[in-house]
């Protein structure tokens, strides 16, 4: 059983002013958030000491896990979202 959710008039005066495509993103990504995350794969991967040292302290810098920003990138240069892409 699914809990009732109750939402502020503010909130909903803040839903009605959305735009087509912001519904659609909403609902897209609600519809993300929904799905079961894919199987992650166990990889090993050669990298230069120097290079993962000089990665893994810029994420901590940033508050980022380094193997989830390896990731990021991964899925940025997939989805054609990288903007130093060579083809």
């Amino acid at each position: 059983m699914r809990p009732v959710q109750y939402f502020s008039k503010a909130y909903l005066k803040q839903t009605r002013r959305m735009s087509p495509e912001e519904i659609l993103q909403f609902l897209e990504d609600f519809r993300l958030m929904q799905e079961k995350p894919a199987a992650s794969k166990l990889i090993s991967l050669k990298v230069p000491e120097p290079l993962l040292s000089a990665f893994r302290f810029k994420c901590s810098e940033r508050g980022v896990k380094y193997q989830t920003r390896i990731k990021e990138l991964m899925t940025a240069w997939v989805q054609g979202n990288d903007t130093n892409q060579k083809e």
